[in-house]
């Protein structure tokens, strides 16, 4: 249920307020938004036509202006022109910003998104678009489905990644559900990445621009959400997104991107976890894999697996971090060669591919795998049976968490289309060292 709205001014010297939608936690967004007062605000029709002899430039039937589309800004360049790139192609656009945490944080702050500046600079970008341009307050739902669960995944030793669980908990589901209520067709986003159709429906594909492909961050969405999604930055360069924002002259040509972890606006997110569960951090020991006690430490949260400096102990050799234990607060050394990894098995699998996943021939599926948005595709196969799905990678990784994200890719196609991924539960380290660690505990 929508509580009771009121004005609240981004910026002083500005008369004009921006109205806010505050909504419960189990509530869901109603059709009764409040829009950015300045410009018309759309009818809450459903979009209708009739059928035509072909579709637009979005895959969708009907003209672009009998075509509703939905655009994420968050207040950067990049959603941003795709705002204008859809509403230049004569589309009727509707702009959405997401309060996400507390806008005080970040006001002023470079590296920032879905608070303060940004709301505040998306507003002015719809506003000179012409454009309608809604502030929905998800402050709540993200407080708990995305910081909350960061804070928990990193006391039960894991290493989360809250930007994949952001587009899948709140992005793709919640703000999807919301352009379905205002009658779109469709919701756009600047990521980078590529969508098409294909036989089975729309499928993902790497960006054209590789060093800013973001398709890792997109491996939860489902079938059904892709068929929603549009991307249309997906065939350029970042150069040539700024190049289009200064033609259209937006206010964000020459803005900084936003860091990877938005709420956390000094880059320590150990103060941040401090915050959402004060007391929960505990003290242990720093151990060695053959059941040495080396030291002790304040809280697992402040390493991480493959960490080597600042251990805070003296030792003879290099020394990693190679697990986190939290049910015995401990931090678990050893030689670098307790970091390698060829066998990860994952949870909450995402599957894209044409075939269903329990369908997969019983030796797997060759594909190409990363663990680290940045990192490379390695070979690996990919199986899935009544123990779960698993992945085996040909050459083995180094540094492999639970709580990360492994991504699929297909093979055949050079890693260009991506299918699915799932979050990793547990891994197997080689040969456990069993021969030098006989007597150790790990």
């Amino acid at each position: 249920m929508a509580r009771a709205l009121k004005p609240f001014a981004l910026h002083a010297e500005r008369s004009v307020p921006i109205f806010w939608l505050r909504l419960s936690h189990a509530s869901k967004p109603r059709r009764s938004l409040w829009p950015n007062p300045l410009v018309e605000p759309p009818s809450l029709r459903a979009v209708t036509s009739s059928k035509p002899d072909a579709l637009n430039s979005l895959h969708l039937p009907g003209s672009p202006a009998d075509t509703r589309v939905v655009v994420a800004m968050s207040g950067g360049v990049d959603s941003s022109v795709s705002a204008a790139l859809l509403k230049r192609q004569g589309y009727d656009v509707v702009g959405i910003t997401l309060q996400l945490y507390d806008h005080g944080q970040a006001v002023g702050r470079k590296g920032a998104c879905c608070a303060g500046q940004d709301i505040h600079d998306a507003r002015r970008v719809a506003e000179g678009l012409g454009i309608p341009h809604y502030v929905l307050d998800y402050e709540a739902r993200f407080a708990e489905a995305v910081m909350g669960e960061f804070a928990d995944s990193y006391l039960a030793g894991e290493t989360p990644v809250p930007c994949v669980a952001c587009n899948q908990k709140i992005k793709f589901r919640d703000l999807l559900e919301t352009a379905q209520q205002l009658g779109a067709s469709a919701l756009a986003t600047g990521h980078y990445v590529r969508s098409r159709p294909g036989p089975h429906g729309f499928e993902l594909y790497r960006a054209h621009d590789a060093e800013r492909d973001q398709s890792y961050f997109l491996f939860a969405t489902t079938p059904a959400q892709l068929d929603f999604l549009r991307f249309p930055l997906g065939d350029l360069d970042k150069a040539e997104t700024r190049k289009l924002a200064r033609e259209f002259g937006l206010l964000t040509a020459s803005k900084s991107d936003s860091q990877d972890i938005c709420f956390v606006p000094t880059g320590r997110y150990t103060k941040v976890i401090e915050r959402l569960r004060p007391g929960a951090i505990e003290p242990g020991d720093i151990v060695h894999v053959d059941g040495r006690v080396l030291g002790r430490h304040g809280g697992i949260i402040s390493y991480t697996i493959g960490q080597r400096r600042g251990l805070g102990v003296a030792a003879t050799e290099p020394l990693y971090v190679v697990k986190l234990d939290a049910e015995r607060y401990e931090v678990v050394v050893g030689p670098r060669e307790w970091l390698h990894t060829r066998h990860i098995e994952l949870r909450e699998v995402n599957w894209l591919g044409d075939e269903p996943l329990e369908d997969l021939p019983g030796h797997g599926m060759d594909i190409l795998a990363r663990i680290r948005s940045t990192g490379p595709l390695q070979s690996a196969r990919l199986t899935a049976g009544s123990s779960g799905v698993s992945v085996e990678f040909a050459d083995g990784v180094e540094g492999v968490s639970p709580g990360q994200a492994c991504v699929f890719y297909a093979a055949k196609e050079r890693g260009e289309r991506l299918l699915g991924g799932g979050w990793i539960k547990s891994t197997v380290h080689r040969d456990r060292c069993e021969k030098s660690c006989a007597r150790g505990r790990y």
